[in-house]
Order: C-alpha cells, then sequence, then structure tokens
C-alpha cells in the first residue's frame, strides 16, 4: 500500500480565527473539504476562485440565510494555503466584494514568498 502524503494547512492572516466564528456544520463542512485538499483530492462543492492565480479554490457553504466562503490555494509550494474565510455579505449578488478579493491577492503573494523560503 502507498502512504499517503497529506499536506500542511498555513493559514494566513485571521482566516482561521474568521473560520472558527463559523457555525459548527459549516466548520465541519469546509474541514471535510480541506481535508480532501491535503490528500490531493478536489472536494465536489469545491470550485475554482478566479482572477487570483491558478490553484486557487473556493469552499461554499450556506447555513441559515447566510454565505460562508474559503478561499485556499493549492500549487504554491508544499503547503495547502488558506488565504481568507469570511462570511459573504454581499452587496452586489454573487460577485464576492472587491475588498475581500484584494485580501486575498495579497495573502497569495504571501503564500508564494513563505513557499519560496521554505
Amino acid at each position: 500500500m502507498i502512504p499517503l502524503e497529506i499536506k500542511e494547512v498555513v493559514w494566513l492572516g485571521d482566516s482561521r480565527k474568521n473560520m472558527q466564528a463559523f457555525p459548527k456544520q459549516v466548520r465541519i463542512d469546509m474541514g471535510a473539504a480541506l481535508m480532501a485538499a491535503q490528500c490531493g483530492e478536489t472536494a465536489a462543492h469545491v470550485k475554482p476562485f478566479k482572477g487570483v492565480g491558478s490553484g486557487v479554490f473556493e469552499i461554499a457553504e450556506r447555513y441559515s440565510k447566510d454565505a460562508y466562503r474559503l478561499i485556499y490555494a493549492v500549487q504554491i509550494g508544499d503547503h495547502i494555503y488558506v488565504l481568507h474565510a469570511f462570511q459573504k455579505k454581499s452587496k452586489s449578488g454573487i460577485a464576492t466584494p472587491k475588498q475581500d478579493v484584494d485580501l486575498i491577492r495579497k495573502r497569495y503573494k504571501e503564500a508564494q514568498e513563505h513557499a519560496s523560503h521554505d
């Protein structure tokens, strides 16, 4: 049997703290999707997050009437980088708010920097 290689998760900024504030069921579902990513898989409800870089994905969960998002990168070094976790309060429909996209881009660059020193 081939040993399973599980990538370490690196949480950037306040992403871990933000996710810990999500409802329990949201945390469980997002945790399962992250574990799949750590094992080199992509959970069924995960989709590419466009406009930042290759290998960036979005986990989107709905709970009650709220929407939660976790953005992570898989193709940077040997880690899974969680770039941002937030409750979506968009006033612009389904689009991710600009301030969140800007933060995701900034943390994507931080992840690249971290991986280059690894």
